[in-house]
């Protein structure tokens, strides 16, 4: 549906569940995504949050692939259509596909998507703030630092603080 020059954000599909199983109980991968501990996610789970749909999601998914593979999803939630904005969220599963510019393409399609053809007016995001490599990538695609959250996620042992990320449409217009 949405293509840069490396990625292509497209709809989830069923065939899409065997290969993002693979990426939630990839323990890396869900530390590097912060939020609630890690806990094995089985095929029935995911196959029934995917018959469920969006709709009760509350949100706008989309899967990213890259090299004609799924290497990660990406989306929208917490959507408030009265202060026109959301929540942007972005796993990049495939570990081989890390650091290296596809998820940054991929936040820079879902933005567009949020402000041009979805007309939100804010877009914003948590991030742990052991996360460095996110919290570099979301400041170069130019999300501003608009507060902290002092350990308020326990994460691979430790106690880490939230730092919670915006972007405005004004801003986005300039970049």
């Amino acid at each position: 549906m949405l293509e840069g020059k490396q990625v292509k954000l497209r709809a989830i599909e069923r065939d899409d569940l065997p290969q993002l199983l693979q990426f939630r109980n990839d323990l890396e991968v869900e530390l590097a995504g912060g939020g609630d501990p890690p806990e094995p996610q089985s095929l029935e789970r995911i196959q029934r949050d995917f018959e469920r749909g969006e709709r009760e999601f509350g949100g706008i998914g989309f899967a990213i692939e890259a090299d004609r593979k799924l290497i990660g999803q990406c989306g929208l939630f917490n959507i408030n259509e009265t202060a026109r904005h959301c929540e942007l969220g972005i796993t990049i599963g495939n570990k081989s596909y890390w650091g290296r510019g596809y998820g940054r393409e991929a936040v820079a399609l879902l933005l567009d998507y949020a402000f041009r053809l979805r007309n939100f007016r804010r877009v914003w995001l948590e991030v742990n703030a052991s996360n460095e490599r996110a919290i570099r990538a979301y400041k170069a695609s130019g999300f501003v630092e608009e507060g902290r959250l002092r350990e308020h996620t326990f994460s691979d042992g430790r106690y880490v603080d939230v730092v919670q990320m915006g972007m405005l449409r004004e801003e986005w217009r300039r970049g």
